[in-house]
Protein backbone atom coordinates (compact mmCIF):
# COMPACT_ATOMS: atom_id res chain seq x y z
CA UNK A 1 0.00 0.00 0.00
CA UNK A 2 2.69 2.36 0.75
CA UNK A 3 4.67 1.80 -2.44
CA UNK A 4 1.39 2.45 -4.31
CA UNK A 5 1.29 6.00 -2.28
CA UNK A 6 4.92 6.72 -3.31
CA UNK A 7 4.09 6.33 -6.83
CA UNK A 8 0.95 8.81 -6.64
CA UNK A 9 3.48 10.73 -4.32
CA UNK A 10 5.97 10.65 -7.30
CA UNK A 11 3.87 12.32 -9.78
CA UNK A 12 3.03 15.18 -7.47
CA UNK A 13 6.62 15.81 -6.09
CA UNK A 14 7.56 16.65 -9.28
CA UNK A 15 7.45 20.20 -9.55
CA UNK A 16 9.09 20.34 -6.15
CA UNK A 17 11.78 18.51 -7.46
CA UNK A 18 12.01 20.80 -9.91
CA UNK A 19 11.97 23.82 -7.69
CA UNK A 20 15.05 22.14 -5.37
CA UNK A 21 17.07 21.56 -8.51
CA UNK A 22 17.10 24.99 -10.08
CA UNK A 23 17.71 26.20 -6.19
CA UNK A 24 21.23 23.82 -6.51
CA UNK A 25 19.93 21.31 -3.61
CA UNK A 26 20.93 18.13 -4.72
CA UNK A 27 19.41 14.57 -4.30
CA UNK A 28 22.01 13.58 -1.71
CA UNK A 29 21.33 16.46 0.66
CA UNK A 30 17.16 15.72 0.72
CA UNK A 31 17.88 11.91 1.38
CA UNK A 32 20.39 12.71 4.00
CA UNK A 33 17.67 15.46 5.53
CA UNK A 34 14.72 13.58 5.25
CA UNK A 35 16.77 10.51 7.40
CA UNK A 36 17.42 13.00 9.92
CA UNK A 37 14.54 13.93 10.68
CA UNK A 38 12.80 10.27 10.38
CA UNK A 39 15.55 9.25 13.03
CA UNK A 40 15.09 12.32 14.95
CA UNK A 41 11.44 12.60 14.93
CA UNK A 42 11.15 8.66 16.48
CA UNK A 43 14.33 9.00 19.07
CA UNK A 44 11.92 12.40 20.59
CA UNK A 45 8.14 11.48 19.85
CA UNK A 46 8.19 7.91 20.46
CA UNK A 47 10.08 7.59 23.98
CA UNK A 48 7.87 10.49 25.59
CA UNK A 49 4.71 8.90 24.24
CA UNK A 50 3.71 11.31 21.40
CA UNK A 51 2.66 8.32 19.06
CA UNK A 52 0.24 9.86 17.39
CA UNK A 53 2.50 12.88 16.61
CA UNK A 54 5.10 10.65 15.66
CA UNK A 55 3.11 8.47 13.46
CA UNK A 56 2.06 11.87 11.26
CA UNK A 57 5.24 13.03 10.89
CA UNK A 58 7.57 9.90 10.08
CA UNK A 59 4.62 8.96 7.28
CA UNK A 60 4.65 12.54 5.97
CA UNK A 61 8.54 12.46 5.29
CA UNK A 62 8.68 8.67 4.69
CA UNK A 63 6.01 9.73 1.59
CA UNK A 64 8.17 12.65 0.73
CA UNK A 65 11.33 10.14 0.49
CA UNK A 66 10.69 9.76 -3.31
CA UNK A 67 11.54 13.35 -3.89
CA UNK A 68 15.74 12.30 -3.77
CA UNK A 69 14.54 9.83 -6.77
CA UNK A 70 12.76 11.88 -8.58
CA UNK A 71 15.13 14.73 -8.03
CA UNK A 72 17.61 12.34 -8.99
CA UNK A 73 16.17 11.20 -12.76
CA UNK A 74 15.29 14.44 -13.53
CA UNK A 75 18.57 15.95 -13.82
CA UNK A 76 20.07 12.89 -15.10
CA UNK A 77 22.13 11.56 -11.90
CA UNK A 78 20.87 8.09 -11.50
CA UNK A 79 22.94 5.43 -10.26
CA UNK A 80 24.35 3.01 -8.28
CA UNK A 81 25.17 5.99 -5.25
CA UNK A 82 22.14 7.14 -5.04
CA UNK A 83 20.49 3.48 -4.33
CA UNK A 84 23.06 2.53 -1.92
CA UNK A 85 22.98 5.43 -0.19
CA UNK A 86 19.02 5.51 0.39
CA UNK A 87 18.87 2.08 1.29
CA UNK A 88 21.43 2.46 3.85
CA UNK A 89 19.90 5.46 5.60
CA UNK A 90 16.77 3.52 5.76
CA UNK A 91 18.03 0.92 8.15
CA UNK A 92 18.62 4.21 10.19
CA UNK A 93 15.12 5.39 9.87
CA UNK A 94 13.54 2.05 10.56
CA UNK A 95 15.75 1.36 13.63
CA UNK A 96 14.89 4.43 15.40
CA UNK A 97 11.29 3.86 14.33
CA UNK A 98 11.52 0.69 16.15
CA UNK A 99 14.01 1.68 18.98
CA UNK A 100 11.98 4.44 20.01
CA UNK A 101 8.93 1.96 20.40
CA UNK A 102 11.67 -0.09 22.44
CA UNK A 103 12.48 3.24 24.73
CA UNK A 104 8.48 4.07 25.42
CA UNK A 105 7.13 0.73 26.40
CA UNK A 106 10.57 -0.45 28.60
CA UNK A 107 9.77 3.48 30.35
CA UNK A 108 7.15 5.46 30.77
CA UNK A 109 4.74 3.30 28.19
CA UNK A 110 5.54 0.61 30.85
CA UNK A 111 4.55 -2.40 28.48
CA UNK A 112 7.10 -5.42 29.17
CA UNK A 113 5.86 -7.80 26.14
CA UNK A 114 5.29 -4.77 23.69
CA UNK A 115 8.70 -3.47 24.26
CA UNK A 116 9.99 -6.92 23.95
CA UNK A 117 8.25 -7.32 20.32
CA UNK A 118 9.14 -3.98 19.08
CA UNK A 119 12.97 -5.62 20.28
CA UNK A 120 12.33 -8.46 17.93
CA UNK A 121 11.04 -6.05 15.01
CA UNK A 122 13.77 -4.04 15.06
CA UNK A 123 16.41 -7.34 14.92
CA UNK A 124 14.44 -9.27 12.57
CA UNK A 125 13.73 -6.16 10.44
CA UNK A 126 17.92 -5.75 9.78
CA UNK A 127 18.40 -9.63 8.93
CA UNK A 128 15.71 -9.04 5.93
CA UNK A 129 17.65 -6.44 3.99
CA UNK A 130 21.00 -8.15 4.80
CA UNK A 131 19.69 -11.41 3.80
CA UNK A 132 18.77 -10.05 0.09
CA UNK A 133 22.13 -7.76 0.01
CA UNK A 134 24.35 -10.91 1.29
CA UNK A 135 22.76 -13.02 -1.89
CA UNK A 136 23.36 -10.10 -4.19
CA UNK A 137 26.61 -10.02 -3.04
CA UNK A 138 27.23 -13.61 -4.36
CA UNK A 139 25.54 -13.11 -7.37
CA UNK A 140 21.93 -14.63 -6.33
CA UNK A 141 18.41 -12.64 -5.43
CA UNK A 142 16.91 -12.75 -2.17
CA UNK A 143 13.97 -10.32 -2.83
CA UNK A 144 10.35 -10.45 -1.93
CA UNK A 145 9.02 -12.37 0.81
CA UNK A 146 5.69 -11.36 2.87
CA UNK A 147 7.31 -8.52 4.74
CA UNK A 148 8.68 -5.67 2.45
CA UNK A 149 9.92 -2.63 4.18
CA UNK A 150 7.18 -1.19 3.05
CA UNK A 151 4.82 -3.52 4.66
CA UNK A 152 6.24 -3.11 8.18
CA UNK A 153 6.43 0.16 8.05
CA UNK A 154 2.74 0.87 7.10
CA UNK A 155 1.89 -1.40 9.64
CA UNK A 156 3.62 0.03 12.53
CA UNK A 157 2.81 3.55 11.64
CA UNK A 158 -0.97 2.49 11.51
CA UNK A 159 -0.13 0.63 15.08
CA UNK A 160 1.03 4.18 16.72
CA UNK A 161 -1.30 6.06 15.04
CA UNK A 162 -4.65 4.28 16.34
CA UNK A 163 -2.66 4.01 19.78
CA UNK A 164 -1.97 7.54 19.93
CA UNK A 165 -5.57 8.36 19.19
CA UNK A 166 -6.45 5.98 22.22
CA UNK A 167 -6.69 2.81 21.29
CA UNK A 168 -5.64 0.17 23.96
CA UNK A 169 -1.63 -0.68 23.90
CA UNK A 170 -2.99 -4.37 22.46
CA UNK A 171 -3.29 -3.10 19.13
CA UNK A 172 0.07 -2.18 19.00
CA UNK A 173 1.26 -4.88 20.90
CA UNK A 174 -0.85 -7.48 18.24
CA UNK A 175 0.66 -5.73 15.39
CA UNK A 176 4.47 -5.72 16.29
CA UNK A 177 4.28 -9.86 17.42
CA UNK A 178 2.54 -10.43 13.68
CA UNK A 179 5.29 -7.63 12.34
CA UNK A 180 7.52 -9.93 14.46
CA UNK A 181 6.08 -13.46 12.82
CA UNK A 182 6.28 -11.74 9.28
CA UNK A 183 10.03 -10.61 9.36
CA UNK A 184 10.85 -14.07 10.53
CA UNK A 185 8.98 -15.89 7.83
CA UNK A 186 10.74 -13.41 5.01
CA UNK A 187 14.21 -14.33 6.04
CA UNK A 188 13.51 -18.10 5.37
CA UNK A 189 11.68 -17.22 2.52
CA UNK A 190 14.67 -15.69 1.16
CA UNK A 191 17.23 -18.00 2.58
CA UNK A 192 15.08 -21.08 0.89
CA UNK A 193 15.58 -18.73 -2.08
CA UNK A 194 18.90 -18.91 -2.21
CA UNK A 195 19.38 -22.53 -0.86
CA UNK A 196 17.53 -23.43 -4.30
CA UNK A 197 19.61 -21.62 -6.41
CA UNK A 198 22.72 -22.75 -4.88
CA UNK A 199 21.19 -26.71 -5.55
CA UNK A 200 20.56 -25.44 -9.42
CA UNK A 201 23.43 -24.27 -9.59
CA UNK A 202 25.52 -27.07 -8.76
CA UNK A 203 23.08 -29.43 -10.94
Amino acid sequence: MLSRLRGLMTRLWTPLADVLLRAGVSPDAVTITGTLVVVATALWAFPTGHLLLGALLIALFTLTDSIDGVMARRAGRSGPWGAFLDSTLDRFGDGAIFAGLVLWYTGAGDHRPTAVLALACLVLGSIVPYARARAEGLGMTASGGIAERADRLFAVLLAAFLVGLGLPVVVMTVVLALLALASAVTVVQRMATVRRQVREAAS
